[in-house]
């Protein structure tokens, strides 16, 4: 037996405990949350175009029947924000392909217990693959680096929807004989006896620089396929500039995706600069890092230098303006944005939240799919303590990397959007369909974006590539598949 394959998952053995934290297996979903995700489209366009008069109807409904050609699963990060002047809103931090979120999803429906991992499958996997190949028997495989708990969870769905085994397979980046592997443009798992059998398609769960284990071009069926990540689903670099090309074609809609300020293409000697032109505080970020790695709060001189000390892998970063308390925001051309934050507490506690939203892509377009929220871990303050971690008051991200390389989870920051967490977050009906709408959007932009990077042969356009985001040490991972 190889020291690593792939498992087989049998129809008939999803386990929900297996695939769900502790504290949402046995949750009741918000009736407001419940209803939003029932919600029909014309009843939203309908809403949102009362609440937004500069939208057209047909433009919105157009934006919602959108057909993904390569991105058809995603999940975006956003804040509930204000300005000085009261005004509300979603902004998008930023837009993951490979999202979590259905380990903290409660179930829709207490009898469909496999809850949104059968709805991505039956919905959009399902539909990809089967038409892929007609007729005969698919080897099918799930394929992950992380979240072994979700990755699994999908295996196991998939299995019943297709009433046949599904691989499981481990792929790490740094596995040396890993059970995966590409020839020729079609990815093989290697079985417990040891044999190398051919995918007809794969689920990926790749989150770590998939770029360097899987090539842009495949005979595979991949969902969702690399080209996705570059394109800025794991890509923050060039996820910013599909946001502004994709503003610029809706421009005149009364739509746009709304974010942070950003500055593109930044050297590490350049950082200073641009943090002090946003007025002492920004955000600066490894551009392909995920999972709350590589992402850094500056409020002061102190940790401007701690990140000017570091060494990394990549060589250029993007900067943001930071969102925080309205006496410590940046400072940007659309003036200060500030979080809201939570409900403040019986202690007067009020924490910054971020909320994921995931959706994926059905035959009538792009709809919601699961919804979580994270806190950070010390409230928000008006005034900051010298000495004080900012990114304890703003990073919001769950995810631990452990010493060994493994991950964990602090799930104690966890809010679900069962009927105890959601009422905390001070939002309502109408911001769950603007974070909705703003994650729609970014999805389509980043689609485009990798639309234009494959040509008519499908194959990538490097050079293209090159001149959105020439980074030598990310262009040596891409070109040398």
């Amino acid at each position: 037996m190889p020291a690593s394959y792939a498992t087989q998952v049998d129809p008939g053995t999803f386990e929900p405990e297996r695939h769900w934290y502790p504290k949402a297996l046995n949750a009741t979903i918000h009736p407001l949350v419940h209803f939003f995700l029932h919600l029909e489209d014309e009843r939203i366009i309908q809403r949102y175009c009362h609440l937004h008069p500069r939208v057209k109807k047909d433009d919105l409904r157009k934006i919602l029947a959108y057909q993904p050609k390569h991105f058809f699963w995603a999940g975006a990060d956003l804040m509930h924000v204000t300005n000085a002047s009261g005004k509300r809103q979603m902004i998008v931090i930023e837009t993951n392909s490979c999202p979590s979120g259905q380990k903290s999803m409660p179930l829709l429906n207490d009898n469909m217990e496999q809850g949104g991992y059968r709805l991505l499958v039956e919905r959009t996997l399902v539909p990809m693959i089967q038409k892929r190949k007609k007729n005969r028997d698919l080897n099918v495989a799930v394929i992950y680096d992380k979240n072994l708990m979700e990755a699994s969870g999908y295996a196991h769905a998939l299995a019943d929807a297709l009433k046949r085994p599904v691989h499981l397979a481990a792929f790490g980046a740094e596995d040396p004989d890993p059970p995966v592997r590409v020839e020729d443009g079609k990815v093989y798992v290697r079985n417990a006896a040891g044999d190398w059998l051919p995918m007809d398609a794969v689920f990926r769960y790749l989150t770590q620089r998939p770029w360097n284990r899987l090539p842009v071009h495949s005979k595979t069926l991949i969902v969702n396929p690399t080209i996705a990540c570059l394109a800025g689903g794991r890509n923050k670099m060039v996820a910013s500039k599909a946001y502004n090309l994709f503003n610029a074609e809706i421009e005149g809609s009364g739509l746009e995706i709304i974010t942070p300020e950003t500055i593109w293409d930044v050297s590490k000697n350049e950082v200073p600069l641009w943090v002090r032109k946003m007025g002492g505080q920004a955000v600066v970020k490894n551009p392909y890092s995920n999972a709350g790695q590589g992402v850094f709060t500056i409020v002061n001189e102190q940790e401007l230098d701690k990140f000017m000390q570091m060494e990394f892998r990549y060589e250029r970063f993007i900067v943001q303006s930071l969102i925080g308390n309205y006496h410590w925001s940046s400072t940007t051309s659309k003036g200060k944005f500030y979080h809201l934050g939570t409900i403040p507490s019986k202690l007067g506690n009020s924490y910054v939240t971020d909320i994921r939203m995931m959706v994926s892509a059905t035959e009538t377009g792009i709809r919601p799919l699961a919804i979580y929220a994270r806190k950070a871990r010390s409230p928000l303050k008006d005034i900051l303590d010298e000495g004080i971690d900012s990114w304890d008051i703003l990073g919001t991200n769950l995810s631990l990397k452990l010493d060994d390389g493994g991950w964990d989870s602090d799930t104690n920051r966890l809010l679900l959007m069962d009927r105890r967490d959601f009422n905390k977050l001070g939002i309502g009906l109408d911001d769950l369909i603007d974070a909705y709408l703003q994650t729609v959007l970014s999805v389509i932009a980043i689609d485009k974006m990798a639309q234009n990077l494959i040509n008519s042969k499908g194959k990538f356009k490097a050079k293209l590539f090159q001149s959105l985001d020439d980074d030598p040490a990310l262009l040596t991972e891409i070109l040398a598949q």
